[in-house]
């Protein structure tokens, strides 16, 4: 029996990147196209299939545990970005200040996309949802030297729009214009957790 369910929903890569470094800086890199493979986005320095834990998961396992790599891919949404710059006072936002790897449009509330959802490419790419990415201080730093004024404010109006990490499941070419449709588990409330 599946378990997985496709969706009536769809999104459409308006940016693709990679972060080529990331102790230089959290900015992407554009491109128009990418290859997904099992450690993550070819170029991408959040890639591997394993990394050091840190602050996400640092209530269940001490800073530097090598722990699976879940967070392979940032990904994020236009909506969502349009209207964090709004409430920062910027017109627009560019996504690669924030290290995003793919921006999609048309995936309403993407930050809110249940864990385990899989993004399937026509290429055959599958990318499984891991959690939301909280808003941290880097993006505002990349944000601060591009605006002054402006990136201090980014944490907080980013709250909840921040999108999420990804890992691939399934390898393939993601292209920029590429449609990723949704497919959810399940989704219901942990009854002792309500």
């Amino acid at each position: 029996m599946a378990i997985l369910n496709p969706t009536d929903l769809a999104g459409r890569v308006v940016f693709l990147g990679v972060v080529p470094d990331r102790a230089l800086s959290l900015r992407s890199v554009a491109l128009e196209r990418a290859r997904a493979r099992f450690d993550g986005l070819e170029g991408e320095s959040h890639g591997g299939l394993t990394r050091a834990s840190c602050s996400r998961v640092g209530q269940q396992y001490p800073k530097g545990t090598t722990i699976r790599n879940t967070r392979q891919i940032s990904i994020l949404s236009r909506e969502e970005i349009a209207a964090t710059a709004s409430a920062i006072g910027l017109a627009e936002l560019d996504p690669r200040l924030l290290g995003a790897n793919i921006v999609f449009e048309g995936l309403p509330e993407l930050t809110l996309l249940p864990p385990s959802s899989r993004l399937i490419f026509e290429s055959g790419a599958s990318l499984v949802i891991d959690m939301e990415n909280g808003p941290c201080a880097f993006p505002a730093k990349e944000i601060e030297a591009e605006h002054p004024g402006h990136g201090v404010r980014w944490k907080s109006a980013a709250m909840g729009r921040r999108g999420v990490t990804a890992w691939v499941e399934a390898e393939g070419e993601i292209a920029l214009h590429a449609i990723a449709s949704l497919h959810c588990p399940p989704i219901r409330l942990y009854p002792p957790l309500s």
